[in-house]
């Protein structure tokens, strides 16, 4: 008689770690064993058993993204459906293909199937998605230095394939139906390719650093719970203060200060009353403020990254669906003048494209206002730190309802605090600048033509050996 305990238990042991190394703060490493559960027995039931179960497994595990797109971010049902739903659906897929393959004996094909299936999705979603490469694996894995390094060739994508090549690699190595020759080869393979990540992220993170460093300060004053006027009372005690904040961490060193995104607003008429005194004491102190600010211009308005004392102006060029359906994007690049660094707006390092054309037109240092929404205040600091790694540039990201986060081009957190409405928080470090963009920023997404390769050869052999099954599938 059969019986589905197997079963039964896998989906709750994998959805239980989907759980834990996904969401909004992941524990590192337990991601890239979260499908191994399902894995083993995806070969050993039926393809419709393995199939449900690698859905359930997901879904489950995801919950916490339901919630986070449907009550923090107030997403409507359709984008949190096609989302989760999407992917669920592509991985139970992956899921069941991988565990066909292995009974088949296409060692590997089933090695291949999820990696490469998996970052294909991604790049895919990220490619025609309105949220940019928001969505990723990648991000679970930012505090594991030695293997984020690999971002600077492969970007994200390198990362997601490597993590879900762990588990396909364990499950073809220990199923015996497998051929002994085809197994050593994968070993083989996979160890090759663990000893190439290591050794490259083990010697890009002892490379000697860059002749040029900048000492940068975060700042978040205490403010309303909203965007601040900057001609009412509440406003110029905001300037005030941070004007007191900027003379104290110039005292201490700092050539930069980052302030967060939408701390005041202003139009055209108004804005003289900010640049001002921000001017008068940037010119002072002989250092560049950049300032976050909602910035109507006639009919239109902008979410603006301004820098003084050359009066500057970034307008966001990536807005959130809904949460900024008044304000109109941006389309052109902020280098600040003089230097080797540019302006962006928290969600515009959700997309690598934009941080890949600010490193070529010779940018070492992003300067990045931001705003989160306090549940995501790692994950998202944490995406931003690894756009760093994937072109070779420093970040500092100062998000009101979130962290100030100071990061190196090799994702090093240099500097980083809570920040929210109720108090002032700062911080200040040195971050080293790199001379050169990395291979990532030069070439682009080529890797997501690799594997896209290599799943078009898992696809092939499946076709192709599909009157393999054996006689339990068949019976089944």
């Amino acid at each position: 008689m059969k019986t589905y305990l197997p079963v039964v238990v896998s989906v709750a042991v994998s959805a239980a770690l989907w759980l834990f190394g996904t969401g909004l703060h992941p524990y590192p490493g337990i991601v890239a064993l979260a499908p191994l559960p399902v894995l083993l027995i995806a070969s050993r039931v039926p393809r419709r058993i393995a199939f449900a179960a690698a859905l359930v497994s997901w879904l489950a595990g995801a919950i916490p993204f339901a919630v986070y797109f449907s009550r923090t971010l107030e997403q409507p049902p359709l984008p949190t459906i096609l989302l989760l739903g999407g992917t669920a659906l592509t991985y139970a897929a992956l899921i069941t293909v991988t565990g066909t393959l292995i009974r088949r004996g296409r060692a590997g094909a089933a090695l291949l199937t999820l990696p490469a299936g998996w970052a294909l999705m991604e790049f895919l979603f990220s490619a025609t998605g309105l949220f940019g490469a928001w969505w990723s694996l990648a991000y679970t894995q930012t505090e594991v230095l030695p293997l984020i390094q690999i971002a600077a060739v492969t970007g994200r994508l390198g990362i997601c394939f490597l993590i879900l090549l762990i588990p396909a690699a364990v499950t073809v190595l220990i199923d015996d139906r497998v051929p002994r020759q085809q197994r050593i080869r994968c070993a083989v393979g996979v160890c090759a390719v663990g000893v190439a990540v290591a050794g490259y992220g083990s010697w890009r993170l002892s490379a000697p650093a860059g002749p040029d460093s900048v000492p940068i300060a975060l700042v978040a004053v205490a403010q309303p719970d909203d965007f601040v006027p900057v001609d009412t009372p509440e406003g110029h005690d905001m300037i005030i203060r941070v004007v007191a904040e900027v003379e104290r961490v110039a005292d201490h060193g700092a050539r930069v200060v980052v302030l967060p995104e939408k701390s005041w607003r202003a139009d055209e008429a108004t804005l003289p009353v900010l640049a001002g005194p921000l001017t008068d004491v940037a010119l002072r102190r002989d250092v560049h403020i950049v300032a976050g600010l909602v910035l109507s211009r006639g009919e239109t308005s902008v979410n603006a990254a301004i820098d003084f004392p050359s009066g500057l102006v970034y307008a966001k060029q990536h807005l959130v669906a809904g949460w900024e359906a008044e304000l109109v994007p941006g389309t052109r690049l902020a280098p600040v003048p003089g230097t080797d660094w540019a302006m962006a707006v928290c969600f515009d390092l959700d997309f690598p494209d934009l941080v890949r054309a600010n490193r070529n037109q010779g940018a070492s240092l992003l300067l990045v206002p931001a705003l989160d929404f306090r549940d995501d205040h790692w994950m998202h600091s944490r995406m931003a730190v690894l756009r760093g790694v994937e072109s070779g540039v420093g970040v500092a990201r100062v998000a009101q309802l979130g962290d100030l986060v100071l990061s190196d081009a090799n994702g090093r957190i240099r500097a980083t605090a809570p920040a929210d409405f109720t108090r002032t928080a700062s911080v200040l470090a040195t971050v080293t600048q790199p001379a050169d963009p990395t291979p990532y920023a030069r070439f682009g997404e080529w890797f997501a033509v690799l594997i896209g390769l290599m799943f078009a050869f898992t696809v092939l052999t499946t076709v192709r050996t599909r009157g393999g099954d054996d006689n339990h599938e068949r019976a089944s």
